[in-house]
């Protein structure tokens, strides 16, 4: 049985790279074009081109940590040796270097793939780490739910956090040009998420052990012969990376939204104050509305099933999306935006959780099903899916955006044209991709039933093996 430490300190692990992920996908497109000056077409290339490199070096890590042996296990030493690069990336992707146009091309492809590397090297071994921190399917889900619980709240904490530390920056160095506004102010806010992340990525190593031990039975050439076998993991696999697909779109959108659809100088009345009505609020109170979702993950999967929670979830998602394009722009019409996201993001806070416990489910079944322990390349996949999900997502925003002809310039008007593009982005796109990942998920075979026959099956074969 997993102590309360150790499920806080698993929890800390995702709040690092949630702050991460949650910047790159709400604000590392904008500040791309509006920012650091890539045209849209380039960017939308750069998002897509990057996942080209993941697709290999995901499953290679995956790999690597399942073959890892140290004092410390399997995956937890990759938590303490990649978390200050981590942190040293992530202050390079948002470094504007003075090279020219072509010069700037480079740096951001360069930087771009290395962060997702180094992402890659740090987050596929702590994702692993579930597998092995327990056997238990139900606790796999609490372990789940802890990680979202702290992913979210750091989430909320970046967020809210993110614009006011780029104004600040701005009027520190004394830039004159309005928010979005001088390079550097984004560079410096980097800089202190970035430190937060290396302690939290720390804390995570010194907090969590490895209970199960597994070693792999075969080798890489099987492990991957056994993987593209596994059609529970395939199915997932599509179910989750359209999902991630759905909400990459979503907050790739949401700050090009707020600049040009509502605007920078809208207010609501809030328990008789002025709130300023930013994509930064926005996406705070989203990320207060995933926690109730992530506390309600375990007691309804223990009820109705990981499988039927997660079609359910996608099911009302799809017409809430597409609520969002007859929300007028009006007062009232804030009101409801608010009201939408809230609905939004408690269903999005269920299936967080769940897709990383479904994932642990994949392991057992994959390890009882071909008897291979490849924990840390089966998670890769997940890895693989946030990532090609996120990229896929913000690429199509950026191609989207410059074929309804938005103009990325400093206080520029938009076209109507442009303006009905951004309401359909943030509605029937991401309603229409929810559709797809709920025809994956209702082919999904891997049942509660089914799980415990096989976790029942597994614990026998462990120790047959003696491996518990």
């Amino acid at each position: 049985m997993a102590t309360f430490r150790e499920k806080v300190g698993y929890g800390f692990g995702d709040m690092a790279s949630s702050m991460f992920w949650k910047i790159f996908s709400a604000y590392l497109p904008f500040f791309y074009t509006n920012v650091f000056g890539l045209p849209l077409e380039l960017a939308g290339v750069l998002f897509l081109v990057t996942k080209m490199w993941d697709a290999v070096s995901d499953p290679m890590m995956g790999v690597l940590a399942d073959r890892t042996r140290s004092r410390w296990g399997k995956y937890r030493p990759w938590l303490l040796f990649m978390s200050l690069p981590f942190a040293l990336c992530g202050v390079l992707l948002f470094t504007t270097p003075d090279l020219g146009e072509t010069g700037k091309a480079v740096w951001a492809f360069v930087t771009y793939i290395l962060m997702m590397t180094i992402y890659t090297g740090i987050n596929v071994p702590y994702g692993s780490l579930l597998g092995v921190m327990t056997e238990d399917s139900t606790e796999k889900t609490i372990f789940s739910s802890y990680r979202m619980f702290f992913a979210y709240i750091g989430s909320f904490i970046v967020l809210w956090a993110w614009e006011p530390m780029v104004r600040f920056f701005n009027n520190y160095i004394g830039a004159s040009s309005a928010y979005p506004g001088e390079p550097r102010a984004w560079q410096y806010a980097m800089i202190v998420v970035a430190a937060v992340c290396l302690i939290l990525f720390l804390l995570t190593f010194l907090l969590t052990k490895e209970h199960v031990k597994t070693t792999p039975k075969a080798g890489v050439s099987k492990d991957l012969g056994s993987l593209l076998k596994n059609a529970p993991w395939w199915i997932l696999l599509g179910a989750i990376l359209f999902f991630n697909l759905m909400n990459a779109a979503r907050y790739t959108t949401i700050p090009y939204y707020f600049s040009s659809v509502i605007g920078s100088d809208v207010s609501l009345q809030v328990f008789g104050f002025a709130l300023a009505f930013t994509s930064s609020i926005f996406f705070l109170i989203g990320e207060f509305a995933n926690l109730p979702g992530v506390a309600l993950a375990t007691p309804l999967t223990e009820h109705f099933g990981k499988k039927s929670v997660f079609a359910a979830s996608l099911l009302m998602l799809i017409p809430l999306n597409v609520a969002f394009y007859f929300v007028p722009n009006t007062s009232g019409g804030y009101y409801a935006m608010l009201v939408l996201q809230v609905l939004v993001c408690v269903l999005t806070g269920i299936l967080s959780p769940l897709a990383w416990s479904m994932y642990a489910d994949i392991s057992d079944y994959a390890e009882h099903r071909f008897h291979t322990a490849s924990t840390g390349l089966i998670f890769s996949s997940s890895s693989m899916a946030q990532k090609f999900g996120g990229a896929f997502g913000s690429s199509i925003v950026m191609w989207l955006l410059a074929l309804v002809g938005y103009n990325t310039a400093e206080n520029s008007v938009q076209t109507p044209e442009a303006l009905q593009g951004l309401r359909i982005l943030m509605s029937w796109l991401p309603a229409a991709i929810s559709i797809i990942s709920l025809l994956f998920i209702v082919a999904y075979p891997l049942t509660t039933k089914r799980m415990k026959a096989i976790n029942t099956a597994l614990r026998q074969q462990r120790e047959a093996d003696g491996e518990v």
